[in-house]
């Protein structure tokens, strides 16, 4: 067997990945195209990346047999998020709780869902005017931070709305510049220095929020509504088979991994759907076109099922991929991958984004081009931005639902601009990666209907 080669080991490099993680890819693939290992910053031990389909599947197939994803290997959000959550678990506890936490995220009540989302768009647009400029990324942030609190938490517009949307703001702000994430890549760089430091900074902000999440919850255990469908009150109610439900510390840190997993990087992927779907008019033309043939009535489940829409979202996904790495995965004993030895106990992760701009599996792999989508069905190891295995993300169903609704809302009733058609690059924020400028756009006014 072939030892994987060992590339990227300077203090360069490691900075690099959390520079510009997407050049860090793109270079070391020029040198090894379907495997290497590298030392990137925020992982204790080196990694090895796998960038070929055929790895991604041995290695997403074989979670509890001769990989183990343990919730320690990812622990970049825990500062966040908390050691209760799925990101932190594994073995019987993060079974039990993927298990408790999968009923509000599929079924029939995404058809609620997605009356408010159109609600919470067109509540968005109503005071713009002809010729307003704004940033889409800023908008869809606005969009997908009220999709969580009204249909996660179930919130109303009120002062704990406003003080937990604010105090969430206020977090994203704190990690949205590089050499304020170093703070989640090294532990000896997270030093409570009085509330002006950054990490102190953030520690009171968040033992803010986590008062407010906690009052939330304790209300709700008194109020008992079991009419309300909102996915904190079916969290409240789900219960394992010894009868036992969620405790409020592990309530909390699951609602704070689905706002900080879920928040951003779905707003990220519907500011891509509109950059791309302006950038190319005749892309968000035929979606409106397909939209048009649907009755005036439409719900939410059949608008998300047009196949040129779904092939925009997807096209939006494979190019940009939110996350550019699955979870880690630690070898429990010595194995063969594609010819290749990989020892026991070393740390693997499949690489999204660079499977996902392989020129053999997407030809013209930097171009934007939906239509491959409806001519090839990929398989979940070629085309993966959720992840896989499972530790595939749970808000896949809701993330995907949102990002259609939002689309074709936006592009079936409002007509828009970029400020300036030119190509755009991702750049990091925090711990995900966004356009850089954020998509500035011009309002032009609301479509006839």
């Amino acid at each position: 067997m072939k030892e994987i080669k060992t590339i990227f080991t300077g203090w360069g490099k490691k900075i690099l990945w959390i520079v510009d993680p997407i050049e860090y890819m793109r270079q070391a693939v020029i040198e090894c195209p379907d495997i290497f290992m590298g030392k990137p910053a925020g992982f204790g031990e080196p990694l090895v990346f796998i960038n070929h389909p055929q790895g991604i599947q041995q290695l997403l197939t074989n979670d509890r047999k001769t990989f183990f994803a343990g919730g320690d290997l990812n622990g970049l959000l825990v500062p966040i998020v908390g050691n209760s959550s799925l990101l932190s678990l594994d073995g019987s506890r993060h079974r039990r709780e993927r298990k408790l936490m999968m009923p509000p995220f599929h079924g029939d009540r995404m058809v609620y869902y997605g009356d408010l989302v159109h609600d919470i768009v067109d509540d968005l647009f109503k005071d713009f005017q002809v010729g307003d400029k704004f940033i889409a990324q800023n908008l869809m942030q606005n969009v997908s931070l009220q999709v969580i609190l009204k249909v996660v938490f179930g919130l109303r517009e009120g002062q704990r709305y406003d003080r937990i949307a604010n105090l969430i703001k206020r977090i994203l702000s704190l990690f949205n510049q590089p050499v304020n994430v170093s703070f989640l890549f090294y532990k000896f760089l997270r030093q409570d220095l009085g509330k002006w430091s950054p990490w102190g900074n953030f520690l009171r902000v968040q033992k803010e929020l986590d008062q407010l999440i906690y009052e939330e919850i304790k209300q709700r255990r008194i109020e008992k509504n079991p009419d309300r469908v909102d996915m904190l009150s079916l969290l409240l109610q789900a219960t394992d088979e010894q009868g036992e439900g969620l405790s409020d510390q592990e309530l909390r840190d699951e609602l704070m991994l689905i706002l900080f997993a879920g928040h951003e990087t779905t707003a990220i992927a519907m500011t891509w759907a509109l950059y791309w779907s302006h950038y190319y008019p005749e892309v968000g033309a035929k979606i409106r076109a397909e939209l048009e043939q649907l009755p005036h009535d439409a719900d939410g489940m059949t608008i998300c099922k047009q196949p040129y829409l779904n092939a925009v979202c997807n096209e939006t996904l494979r190019i940009h991929p939110v996350a550019v790495l699955t979870f880690p995965r630690l070898a429990t004993e010595d194995i063969e991958m594609m010819g290749y030895h990989i020892p026991k106990n070393t740390v693997v992760a499949g690489c999204i984004y660079t499977v996902h701009h392989r020129e053999d599996l997407y030809p013209s792999h930097d171009e934007f081009i939906p239509e491959r989508f409806l001519e090839k069905q990929y398989s979940p190891y070629e085309f993966l931005p959720f992840g896989g295995g499972v530790r595939r993300c749970l808000g896949e169903a809701l993330a995907s639902y949102e990002m259609r609704l939002v689309v074709a809302q936006v592009l079936s009733k409002y007509q828009l601009d970029l400020v300036e058609k030119k190509p755009l690059k991702a750049r990091r924020r925090g711990v995900v990666l966004r356009p850089e400028g954020g998509v500035p756009m011009i309002y032009r006014g609301k479509i006839d209907q």
